[in-house]
Protein backbone atom coordinates (compact mmCIF):
# COMPACT_ATOMS: atom_id res chain seq x y z
CA UNK A 1 0.00 0.00 0.00
CA UNK A 2 1.42 3.36 -1.04
CA UNK A 3 1.08 6.27 1.38
CA UNK A 4 2.67 9.67 1.79
CA UNK A 5 5.24 10.23 4.49
CA UNK A 6 2.64 12.22 6.43
CA UNK A 7 0.10 9.40 6.24
CA UNK A 8 2.77 6.96 7.39
CA UNK A 9 3.43 9.13 10.45
CA UNK A 10 -0.26 9.01 11.37
CA UNK A 11 -0.58 5.30 10.68
CA UNK A 12 2.51 4.65 12.78
CA UNK A 13 1.20 6.70 15.70
CA UNK A 14 -2.03 4.71 15.68
CA UNK A 15 -0.01 1.49 15.66
CA UNK A 16 1.72 2.74 18.82
CA UNK A 17 -1.57 3.44 20.57
CA UNK A 18 -1.40 7.23 20.39
CA UNK A 19 -4.67 9.07 20.92
CA UNK A 20 -3.66 12.67 21.74
CA UNK A 21 -1.24 15.09 20.07
CA UNK A 22 -0.33 18.63 21.14
CA UNK A 23 0.92 21.11 18.58
CA UNK A 24 0.68 24.15 16.30
CA UNK A 25 0.83 24.01 12.48
CA UNK A 26 3.26 25.88 10.27
CA UNK A 27 4.56 25.74 6.73
CA UNK A 28 7.07 22.91 7.08
CA UNK A 29 4.64 20.58 8.86
CA UNK A 30 1.48 21.44 6.92
CA UNK A 31 1.41 18.18 4.92
CA UNK A 32 1.21 16.28 8.20
CA UNK A 33 -1.55 18.55 9.52
CA UNK A 34 -3.53 18.32 6.29
CA UNK A 35 -3.50 14.54 6.69
CA UNK A 36 -5.00 14.63 10.20
CA UNK A 37 -8.69 14.68 9.09
CA UNK A 38 -8.15 11.19 7.63
CA UNK A 39 -7.33 9.92 11.12
CA UNK A 40 -10.15 10.72 13.58
CA UNK A 41 -8.51 8.45 16.16
CA UNK A 42 -5.79 11.07 16.62
CA UNK A 43 -7.10 13.93 18.75
CA UNK A 44 -5.13 17.12 18.14
CA UNK A 45 -5.00 19.85 20.78
CA UNK A 46 -4.17 23.23 19.26
CA UNK A 47 -2.03 24.96 21.89
CA UNK A 48 -1.13 28.65 21.92
CA UNK A 49 2.66 28.22 22.14
CA UNK A 50 4.93 25.31 21.26
CA UNK A 51 6.41 25.32 24.76
CA UNK A 52 2.88 24.55 25.94
CA UNK A 53 2.73 21.62 23.52
CA UNK A 54 5.90 20.08 24.93
CA UNK A 55 4.91 20.58 28.57
CA UNK A 56 1.41 19.23 27.87
CA UNK A 57 2.87 16.10 26.27
CA UNK A 58 5.11 15.77 29.33
CA UNK A 59 2.18 16.04 31.76
CA UNK A 60 0.16 13.55 29.72
CA UNK A 61 3.02 11.07 29.86
CA UNK A 62 3.67 11.41 33.59
CA UNK A 63 0.11 10.53 34.58
CA UNK A 64 -0.53 7.80 31.98
CA UNK A 65 2.88 6.15 31.66
CA UNK A 66 2.52 6.39 27.88
CA UNK A 67 4.79 8.55 25.72
CA UNK A 68 3.52 12.08 25.18
CA UNK A 69 3.37 13.39 21.59
CA UNK A 70 3.91 16.93 20.35
CA UNK A 71 4.37 18.46 16.90
CA UNK A 72 5.81 21.74 15.65
CA UNK A 73 6.95 23.33 12.44
CA UNK A 74 10.54 24.17 11.56
CA UNK A 75 12.61 27.08 12.85
CA UNK A 76 10.95 28.94 15.74
CA UNK A 77 8.26 26.28 16.07
CA UNK A 78 10.89 23.65 16.76
CA UNK A 79 13.08 25.85 18.96
CA UNK A 80 10.06 26.79 21.09
CA UNK A 81 9.86 23.12 22.05
CA UNK A 82 13.37 23.08 23.49
CA UNK A 83 12.53 23.99 27.11
CA UNK A 84 9.88 21.28 27.23
CA UNK A 85 12.21 18.70 25.68
CA UNK A 86 14.96 19.55 28.17
CA UNK A 87 12.48 19.25 31.04
CA UNK A 88 11.43 15.78 29.89
CA UNK A 89 15.05 14.71 29.40
CA UNK A 90 16.08 15.78 32.91
CA UNK A 91 13.14 13.93 34.46
CA UNK A 92 13.30 10.81 32.24
CA UNK A 93 9.87 11.35 30.70
CA UNK A 94 9.10 9.40 27.50
CA UNK A 95 8.07 11.68 24.64
CA UNK A 96 8.10 11.51 20.85
CA UNK A 97 8.55 14.93 19.30
CA UNK A 98 7.90 15.40 15.58
CA UNK A 99 9.06 18.53 13.79
CA UNK A 100 8.71 19.66 10.22
CA UNK A 101 11.82 20.72 8.32
CA UNK A 102 12.44 22.68 5.12
CA UNK A 103 12.60 20.68 1.90
CA UNK A 104 15.63 18.46 1.42
CA UNK A 105 16.99 20.64 -1.37
CA UNK A 106 16.91 23.69 0.94
CA UNK A 107 18.66 22.13 3.94
CA UNK A 108 21.87 24.00 4.67
CA UNK A 109 20.90 27.07 2.63
CA UNK A 110 19.56 29.16 5.52
CA UNK A 111 16.11 28.89 4.00
CA UNK A 112 13.13 30.58 5.59
CA UNK A 113 12.51 29.05 9.03
CA UNK A 114 15.35 26.58 8.68
CA UNK A 115 16.96 25.53 11.95
CA UNK A 116 19.16 22.54 12.71
CA UNK A 117 16.85 21.20 15.38
CA UNK A 118 18.60 17.83 15.57
CA UNK A 119 21.84 19.62 16.34
CA UNK A 120 20.20 21.91 18.87
CA UNK A 121 18.53 19.05 20.73
CA UNK A 122 21.43 16.59 20.54
CA UNK A 123 22.15 16.84 24.27
CA UNK A 124 18.55 17.04 25.51
CA UNK A 125 17.10 14.05 23.66
CA UNK A 126 17.74 10.39 24.19
CA UNK A 127 18.18 10.24 20.42
CA UNK A 128 17.03 12.22 17.42
CA UNK A 129 16.56 11.65 13.70
CA UNK A 130 16.52 13.60 10.46
CA UNK A 131 14.48 11.49 8.03
CA UNK A 132 15.55 12.02 4.41
CA UNK A 133 13.47 9.31 2.72
CA UNK A 134 9.78 8.54 3.12
CA UNK A 135 10.65 4.85 3.02
CA UNK A 136 12.42 5.32 6.40
CA UNK A 137 9.55 7.05 8.20
CA UNK A 138 7.80 3.96 9.60
CA UNK A 139 11.01 2.37 10.87
CA UNK A 140 12.11 5.65 12.42
CA UNK A 141 8.83 6.15 14.26
CA UNK A 142 8.97 2.57 15.54
CA UNK A 143 12.52 3.10 16.79
CA UNK A 144 11.60 6.43 18.35
CA UNK A 145 8.87 4.85 20.49
CA UNK A 146 11.13 1.96 21.44
CA UNK A 147 13.93 4.28 22.54
CA UNK A 148 11.60 6.68 24.36
CA UNK A 149 9.99 3.96 26.46
CA UNK A 150 12.74 1.41 27.17
CA UNK A 151 15.79 1.60 29.40
CA UNK A 152 15.92 5.02 30.99
CA UNK A 153 12.95 6.76 29.32
CA UNK A 154 13.32 10.11 27.61
CA UNK A 155 12.32 12.31 24.68
CA UNK A 156 13.14 11.33 21.10
CA UNK A 157 12.85 13.86 18.27
CA UNK A 158 12.04 13.03 14.64
CA UNK A 159 12.66 15.83 12.12
CA UNK A 160 10.93 15.31 8.75
CA UNK A 161 11.45 17.62 5.73
CA UNK A 162 8.29 18.90 4.11
CA UNK A 163 8.85 17.06 0.83
CA UNK A 164 9.45 13.78 2.68
CA UNK A 165 6.01 14.23 4.24
CA UNK A 166 4.58 14.57 0.71
CA UNK A 167 6.56 11.72 -0.89
CA UNK A 168 4.79 8.45 -1.73
CA UNK A 169 6.23 5.10 -0.70
CA UNK A 170 5.16 1.61 0.29
CA UNK A 171 3.96 1.36 3.89
CA UNK A 172 4.55 -1.59 6.16
CA UNK A 173 4.92 -1.04 9.87
CA UNK A 174 7.78 -3.02 11.45
CA UNK A 175 6.79 -5.67 13.98
CA UNK A 176 10.00 -5.40 15.98
CA UNK A 177 12.97 -3.14 16.54
CA UNK A 178 16.63 -4.02 16.37
CA UNK A 179 19.03 -1.20 17.17
CA UNK A 180 22.65 -2.24 17.12
CA UNK A 181 24.36 -1.59 20.44
CA UNK A 182 21.16 -0.71 22.28
CA UNK A 183 20.22 -3.39 24.78
CA UNK A 184 19.06 -1.98 28.12
CA UNK A 185 19.52 -4.17 31.18
CA UNK A 186 16.37 -4.99 33.14
CA UNK A 187 17.48 -7.81 35.43
CA UNK A 188 19.99 -6.96 38.13
CA UNK A 189 23.21 -8.88 38.60
CA UNK A 190 22.44 -11.88 40.81
CA UNK A 191 25.74 -11.41 42.65
CA UNK A 192 25.01 -7.77 43.42
CA UNK A 193 21.43 -8.52 44.45
CA UNK A 194 22.71 -11.08 46.97
CA UNK A 195 25.22 -8.53 48.31
CA UNK A 196 22.44 -5.99 48.66
CA UNK A 197 20.27 -8.47 50.55
CA UNK A 198 23.13 -9.21 52.95
CA UNK A 199 23.63 -5.51 53.72
CA UNK A 200 19.91 -4.99 54.25
CA UNK A 201 19.60 -7.99 56.53
CA UNK A 202 22.56 -6.82 58.64
CA UNK A 203 21.65 -3.13 58.83
CA UNK A 204 20.43 -1.54 62.05
CA UNK A 205 19.25 1.81 60.66
CA UNK A 206 18.44 1.36 56.96
CA UNK A 207 16.55 3.88 54.84
CA UNK A 208 15.00 3.40 51.41
CA UNK A 209 15.37 6.36 49.04
CA UNK A 210 12.62 6.01 46.47
CA UNK A 211 12.98 7.95 43.22
CA UNK A 212 11.18 8.62 39.98
CA UNK A 213 12.47 5.32 38.62
CA UNK A 214 10.10 3.46 40.95
CA UNK A 215 7.17 5.30 39.37
CA UNK A 216 8.46 4.84 35.82
CA UNK A 217 8.87 1.10 36.32
CA UNK A 218 5.55 0.66 38.13
CA UNK A 219 7.27 -0.90 41.13
CA UNK A 220 4.81 0.39 43.75
CA UNK A 221 3.74 -3.00 45.08
CA UNK A 222 7.29 -4.29 45.14
CA UNK A 223 8.49 -1.24 47.09
CA UNK A 224 5.78 -1.70 49.72
CA UNK A 225 6.69 -5.38 50.00
CA UNK A 226 10.37 -4.61 50.49
CA UNK A 227 9.72 -1.88 53.05
CA UNK A 228 7.30 -3.97 55.08
CA UNK A 229 9.41 -7.14 55.00
CA UNK A 230 12.57 -5.27 55.97
CA UNK A 231 10.69 -2.85 58.28
CA UNK A 232 12.56 0.02 56.69
CA UNK A 233 11.48 3.69 56.53
CA UNK A 234 10.88 5.00 53.03
CA UNK A 235 11.99 8.50 52.05
CA UNK A 236 11.03 9.78 48.59
CA UNK A 237 12.85 12.17 46.32
CA UNK A 238 10.82 15.13 45.02
CA UNK A 239 10.01 13.23 41.82
CA UNK A 240 9.64 10.03 43.81
CA UNK A 241 6.70 11.47 45.72
CA UNK A 242 3.67 9.20 45.14
CA UNK A 243 5.90 6.15 44.65
CA UNK A 244 4.99 5.10 48.21
CA UNK A 245 1.73 5.93 50.03
CA UNK A 246 2.19 8.81 52.45
CA UNK A 247 -0.38 7.38 54.86
CA UNK A 248 1.77 4.28 55.33
CA UNK A 249 3.42 4.05 58.75
CA UNK A 250 6.85 3.55 57.14
CA UNK A 251 6.70 6.72 55.03
CA UNK A 252 9.25 9.25 56.25
CA UNK A 253 8.84 12.26 53.97
CA UNK A 254 11.25 13.70 51.43
CA UNK A 255 14.66 15.25 52.14
CA UNK A 256 17.10 17.86 50.95
CA UNK A 257 17.18 21.59 50.41
CA UNK A 258 13.49 22.14 51.22
CA UNK A 259 12.43 18.65 52.26
CA UNK A 260 11.31 17.66 55.72
CA UNK A 261 13.97 18.17 58.39
CA UNK A 262 13.25 14.76 59.87
CA UNK A 263 13.84 13.08 56.49
CA UNK A 264 17.28 14.64 56.12
CA UNK A 265 18.12 13.84 59.74
CA UNK A 266 17.05 10.20 59.30
CA UNK A 267 19.39 9.90 56.32
CA UNK A 268 22.15 11.50 58.40
CA UNK A 269 21.70 8.89 61.15
CA UNK A 270 21.25 5.90 58.86
CA UNK A 271 23.78 3.10 58.42
CA UNK A 272 22.45 1.96 55.01
CA UNK A 273 20.89 3.80 52.08
CA UNK A 274 18.88 1.69 49.65
CA UNK A 275 18.58 4.06 46.68
CA UNK A 276 16.07 2.95 44.05
CA UNK A 277 15.64 4.78 40.74
CA UNK A 278 17.13 8.06 41.89
CA UNK A 279 20.30 9.93 41.00
CA UNK A 280 21.52 11.63 44.18
CA UNK A 281 20.72 15.08 42.87
CA UNK A 282 22.52 17.99 44.52
CA UNK A 283 19.23 19.26 46.00
CA UNK A 284 19.15 16.10 48.13
CA UNK A 285 22.81 15.61 48.92
CA UNK A 286 24.09 19.15 49.42
CA UNK A 287 27.74 18.74 50.39
CA UNK A 288 28.38 15.18 49.18
CA UNK A 289 31.34 14.76 51.55
CA UNK A 290 28.96 15.15 54.51
CA UNK A 291 25.95 13.31 53.08
CA UNK A 292 24.93 10.18 55.05
CA UNK A 293 28.42 9.94 56.57
CA UNK A 294 27.85 6.63 58.37
CA UNK A 295 25.89 4.81 55.69
CA UNK A 296 26.81 2.20 53.17
CA UNK A 297 25.03 2.67 49.84
CA UNK A 298 23.09 0.30 47.59
CA UNK A 299 22.20 2.03 44.33
CA UNK A 300 19.72 0.51 41.87
CA UNK A 301 19.23 2.36 38.60
CA UNK A 302 18.55 1.46 34.99
CA UNK A 303 21.10 4.01 33.78
CA UNK A 304 24.63 2.78 34.58
CA UNK A 305 26.04 6.29 34.12
CA UNK A 306 24.15 7.46 37.23
CA UNK A 307 25.72 4.92 39.56
CA UNK A 308 28.75 6.36 41.30
CA UNK A 309 28.38 9.69 39.52
CA UNK A 310 27.64 11.78 42.60
CA UNK A 311 27.93 9.41 45.55
CA UNK A 312 30.30 6.49 46.13
CA UNK A 313 28.39 3.20 46.04
CA UNK A 314 29.07 -0.04 47.90
CA UNK A 315 26.67 -2.21 45.90
CA UNK A 316 25.82 -1.05 42.36
CA UNK A 317 22.87 -2.76 40.64
CA UNK A 318 22.04 -1.82 37.06
CA UNK A 319 18.51 -2.66 35.98
CA UNK A 320 14.82 -1.88 36.14
CA UNK A 321 13.52 -1.20 39.65
CA UNK A 322 10.57 -3.58 39.38
CA UNK A 323 12.76 -6.43 38.13
CA UNK A 324 15.47 -5.87 40.74
CA UNK A 325 13.02 -5.66 43.64
CA UNK A 326 11.39 -8.91 42.55
CA UNK A 327 14.82 -10.54 42.66
CA UNK A 328 15.68 -8.95 46.00
CA UNK A 329 12.54 -9.43 48.11
CA UNK A 330 12.78 -13.24 48.47
CA UNK A 331 16.30 -12.81 49.89
CA UNK A 332 15.23 -10.36 52.60
CA UNK A 333 14.73 -11.69 56.11
CA UNK A 334 11.58 -10.65 57.90
CA UNK A 335 12.76 -8.57 60.79
CA UNK A 336 11.73 -6.02 63.38
CA UNK A 337 13.39 -2.63 63.57
CA UNK A 338 11.18 -1.11 66.24
CA UNK A 339 13.93 1.01 67.79
CA UNK A 340 14.87 2.58 64.45
CA UNK A 341 11.28 3.16 63.40
CA UNK A 342 10.57 4.75 66.78
CA UNK A 343 13.66 6.95 66.36
CA UNK A 344 12.36 8.20 63.00
CA UNK A 345 8.98 8.89 64.61
CA UNK A 346 10.76 10.89 67.30
CA UNK A 347 12.53 12.91 64.63
CA UNK A 348 9.14 13.63 63.03
CA UNK A 349 7.70 14.92 66.30
CA UNK A 350 10.80 16.97 67.17
CA UNK A 351 11.20 18.55 63.73
CA UNK A 352 7.73 19.24 62.32
CA UNK A 353 6.82 21.46 59.39
CA UNK A 354 5.50 24.95 60.07
CA UNK A 355 1.92 24.74 61.34
CA UNK A 356 -0.69 25.94 58.87
CA UNK A 357 -2.40 27.89 61.66
CA UNK A 358 0.71 29.51 63.10
CA UNK A 359 -0.59 32.89 61.93
CA UNK A 360 -3.92 34.57 61.15
CA UNK A 361 -2.50 35.76 57.84
CA UNK A 362 -3.26 33.85 54.63
CA UNK A 363 -0.13 31.79 54.06
CA UNK A 364 0.44 29.35 51.19
CA UNK A 365 0.81 26.36 53.52
CA UNK A 366 -2.75 26.88 54.72
CA UNK A 367 -4.02 27.02 51.13
CA UNK A 368 -2.30 23.75 50.18
CA UNK A 369 -3.61 22.03 53.30
CA UNK A 370 -7.15 23.17 52.50
CA UNK A 371 -6.78 21.88 48.93
CA UNK A 372 -5.74 18.53 50.33
CA UNK A 373 -8.75 18.40 52.65
CA UNK A 374 -11.19 19.51 49.94
CA UNK A 375 -9.99 16.83 47.50
CA UNK A 376 -9.51 14.10 50.13
CA UNK A 377 -6.05 13.68 48.62
CA UNK A 378 -7.68 12.27 45.50
CA UNK A 379 -6.49 14.82 42.93
CA UNK A 380 -3.57 15.01 40.55
CA UNK A 381 -1.47 18.02 41.53
CA UNK A 382 0.67 19.76 38.90
CA UNK A 383 3.06 22.46 40.04
CA UNK A 384 5.35 25.02 38.55
CA UNK A 385 8.74 25.71 40.09
CA UNK A 386 9.66 27.65 43.20
CA UNK A 387 8.20 28.15 46.65
CA UNK A 388 4.71 26.95 45.77
CA UNK A 389 6.24 23.73 44.39
CA UNK A 390 7.93 23.03 47.72
CA UNK A 391 4.80 23.84 49.74
CA UNK A 392 2.71 21.57 47.52
CA UNK A 393 5.16 18.70 48.09
CA UNK A 394 5.22 19.38 51.84
CA UNK A 395 1.55 19.93 52.63
CA UNK A 396 -0.41 17.86 50.11
CA UNK A 397 -0.38 14.12 50.89
CA UNK A 398 0.05 11.77 47.94
CA UNK A 399 -1.15 8.21 48.38
CA UNK A 400 -1.72 7.15 44.77
CA UNK A 401 0.96 6.68 42.09
CA UNK A 402 1.53 9.37 39.45
CA UNK A 403 -0.41 12.06 41.30
CA UNK A 404 2.33 14.68 41.65
CA UNK A 405 3.56 16.20 38.39
CA UNK A 406 6.41 18.68 38.69
CA UNK A 407 9.48 19.86 36.81
CA UNK A 408 12.34 18.52 38.91
CA UNK A 409 15.76 18.52 37.28
CA UNK A 410 15.13 21.32 34.82
CA UNK A 411 13.11 23.51 37.18
CA UNK A 412 11.09 25.06 34.34
CA UNK A 413 8.85 27.96 35.27
CA UNK A 414 5.72 27.96 33.13
CA UNK A 415 5.35 24.19 33.42
CA UNK A 416 2.26 24.30 35.63
CA UNK A 417 -0.54 25.32 33.23
CA UNK A 418 0.22 23.27 30.08
CA UNK A 419 1.40 20.21 32.03
CA UNK A 420 -1.88 20.25 33.96
CA UNK A 421 -3.73 20.42 30.66
CA UNK A 422 -1.89 17.32 29.44
CA UNK A 423 -2.47 15.54 32.74
CA UNK A 424 -6.21 16.22 32.62
CA UNK A 425 -6.48 14.89 29.07
CA UNK A 426 -4.48 11.83 30.08
CA UNK A 427 -6.62 11.18 33.16
CA UNK A 428 -10.09 12.64 32.51
CA UNK A 429 -11.38 10.59 35.45
CA UNK A 430 -9.35 12.61 37.96
CA UNK A 431 -9.60 16.13 39.31
CA UNK A 432 -6.46 18.02 38.28
CA UNK A 433 -5.25 21.01 40.29
CA UNK A 434 -2.54 23.21 38.85
CA UNK A 435 -0.77 24.95 41.73
CA UNK A 436 0.93 27.96 40.19
CA UNK A 437 3.28 30.73 41.12
CA UNK A 438 2.15 34.14 39.92
CA UNK A 439 5.44 34.43 38.02
CA UNK A 440 5.46 31.03 36.36
CA UNK A 441 1.76 31.27 35.57
CA UNK A 442 2.33 34.37 33.47
CA UNK A 443 4.90 32.56 31.31
CA UNK A 444 2.32 30.21 29.77
CA UNK A 445 -1.02 31.74 30.73
CA UNK A 446 -1.93 31.86 27.04
CA UNK A 447 -2.85 28.19 27.45
CA UNK A 448 -5.96 29.27 29.36
CA UNK A 449 -7.42 29.74 25.88
CA UNK A 450 -6.64 26.11 25.09
CA UNK A 451 -8.33 24.99 28.31
CA UNK A 452 -11.44 27.00 27.47
CA UNK A 453 -11.54 26.01 23.81
CA UNK A 454 -11.35 22.30 24.60
CA UNK A 455 -13.39 22.46 27.81
CA UNK A 456 -10.55 20.91 29.80
CA UNK A 457 -11.70 21.24 33.44
CA UNK A 458 -8.34 21.98 35.10
CA UNK A 459 -8.58 23.90 38.37
CA UNK A 460 -5.84 26.49 38.86
CA UNK A 461 -4.67 27.81 42.23
CA UNK A 462 -2.37 30.82 41.87
CA UNK A 463 -0.24 31.36 44.97
CA UNK A 464 -0.01 35.08 44.39
CA UNK A 465 2.59 36.76 46.58
CA UNK A 466 3.60 39.39 44.04
CA UNK A 467 7.23 38.26 43.90
CA UNK A 468 9.47 35.63 42.37
CA UNK A 469 9.29 33.86 45.68
CA UNK A 470 12.24 31.48 45.74
CA UNK A 471 14.73 33.98 44.35
CA UNK A 472 13.26 36.60 46.69
CA UNK A 473 13.95 34.23 49.61
CA UNK A 474 17.57 33.78 48.51
CA UNK A 475 17.97 37.54 48.26
CA UNK A 476 16.65 37.87 51.81
CA UNK A 477 18.95 35.16 53.14
CA UNK A 478 22.16 35.72 51.20
CA UNK A 479 22.06 39.22 49.67
CA UNK A 480 21.06 41.33 52.67
CA UNK A 481 17.47 41.76 51.42
CA UNK A 482 18.61 43.34 48.16
CA UNK A 483 15.49 42.54 46.15
CA UNK A 484 16.70 43.08 42.60
CA UNK A 485 14.21 42.28 39.82
CA UNK A 486 12.06 39.91 41.88
CA UNK A 487 9.08 42.07 42.84
CA UNK A 488 6.09 42.35 40.48
CA UNK A 489 4.42 45.74 40.51
CA UNK A 490 2.03 45.18 37.60
CA UNK A 491 0.51 41.74 37.94
CA UNK A 492 -2.75 41.55 36.03
CA UNK A 493 -6.10 41.11 37.72
CA UNK A 494 -6.05 37.31 37.52
CA UNK A 495 -9.81 37.02 38.07
CA UNK A 496 -10.61 39.35 35.18
CA UNK A 497 -7.97 37.55 33.11
CA UNK A 498 -9.64 34.20 33.79
CA UNK A 499 -13.02 35.61 32.86
CA UNK A 500 -11.60 37.11 29.66
CA UNK A 501 -10.45 33.62 28.64
CA UNK A 502 -13.84 32.12 29.53
CA UNK A 503 -12.89 30.55 32.86
CA UNK A 504 -14.49 30.94 36.26
CA UNK A 505 -12.41 33.39 38.29
CA UNK A 506 -12.37 33.63 42.12
CA UNK A 507 -10.26 35.80 44.42
CA UNK A 508 -9.40 34.75 47.97
CA UNK A 509 -7.46 36.98 50.35
CA UNK A 510 -8.59 35.78 53.80
CA UNK A 511 -8.24 32.41 55.51
CA UNK A 512 -11.98 32.36 56.13
CA UNK A 513 -12.63 32.46 52.37
CA UNK A 514 -10.38 29.60 51.30
CA UNK A 515 -12.69 26.60 51.75
CA UNK A 516 -15.60 28.31 50.00
CA UNK A 517 -13.38 29.45 47.13
CA UNK A 518 -12.06 25.94 46.56
CA UNK A 519 -15.57 24.48 46.71
CA UNK A 520 -16.82 27.00 44.15
CA UNK A 521 -14.03 26.10 41.72
CA UNK A 522 -14.57 22.36 42.19
CA UNK A 523 -18.32 22.65 41.69
CA UNK A 524 -17.86 24.56 38.44
CA UNK A 525 -18.25 22.42 35.33
CA UNK A 526 -15.16 23.56 33.48
CA UNK A 527 -11.77 25.19 34.00
CA UNK A 528 -11.60 27.52 36.99
CA UNK A 529 -8.96 29.79 38.51
CA UNK A 530 -8.52 30.96 42.09
CA UNK A 531 -6.26 33.93 42.83
CA UNK A 532 -4.97 33.30 46.36
CA UNK A 533 -3.50 36.61 47.50
CA UNK A 534 -1.06 35.37 50.14
CA UNK A 535 1.51 36.81 52.50
CA UNK A 536 4.48 38.13 50.52
CA UNK A 537 7.20 37.50 53.07
CA UNK A 538 6.46 33.84 53.81
CA UNK A 539 9.49 31.64 53.10
CA UNK A 540 9.99 27.92 52.60
CA UNK A 541 11.41 25.99 55.53
CA UNK A 542 13.31 23.80 56.21
CA UNK A 543 16.17 25.24 54.16
CA UNK A 544 19.57 23.68 53.61
CA UNK A 545 21.55 26.27 51.63
CA UNK A 546 23.04 25.06 48.36
CA UNK A 547 26.23 23.03 48.79
CA UNK A 548 25.84 22.75 52.56
CA UNK A 549 24.83 19.92 54.87
CA UNK A 550 22.23 18.90 57.43
CA UNK A 551 24.30 20.66 60.08
CA UNK A 552 23.54 23.97 58.33
CA UNK A 553 19.78 23.40 58.08
CA UNK A 554 17.48 26.30 58.93
CA UNK A 555 14.17 25.06 60.33
CA UNK A 556 10.82 26.83 60.48
CA UNK A 557 11.20 27.58 64.19
CA UNK A 558 14.07 29.91 63.24
CA UNK A 559 12.22 31.91 60.57
CA UNK A 560 11.47 35.01 62.66
CA UNK A 561 15.05 35.10 63.93
CA UNK A 562 16.31 35.04 60.33
CA UNK A 563 14.25 38.12 59.44
CA UNK A 564 15.45 40.26 62.34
Amino acid sequence: MQLTGAQIVCESLLQEGVDTIFGIPGGAILPLYQTLPEYPGLKHILVRHEQGAAHAADGYSRVTGKPGICWATSGPGATNLVTGIATAAMDSVPMVVITGQVKRSAIGSDAFQETDITGITLHITKHNYLVLDAADVATTIKEAFHLATTGRPGPVLVDIPKDVQEELTEFEYPSEVKIEGYNPTNEGSAVMVRRAAKLINEAKRPVILSGHGVILSGAYGELISLAEKAQTPVIATLLGISSFPEDHFLYAGWPGMHGMAYSSLAIDESDLLIAIGMRFDDRITGDTSKFAPNAKVIHMDIDPSEIGKNINVDVPIVGDAKHILRQLIPLIEETSRVDWINRVETLKSEHPLIGVNDTDKLIPQFVINELYKATNGDAIVVTGVGQHQMWAAQYYKFNEPRTLVSSGGSGAMGFEVPAAMGAQLGRPDKTVWSICGDGGFQMTMCELATLAENKIPVKLAIINNGVLGMVHQWQESFYNKSYVATEYSANPDFVKLAEAFGLLGVRVSEKSEVAAGIAKAMDFDGPALIDFVVEEQENVYPFIPSGMSVADMIEGSQREKIRQ
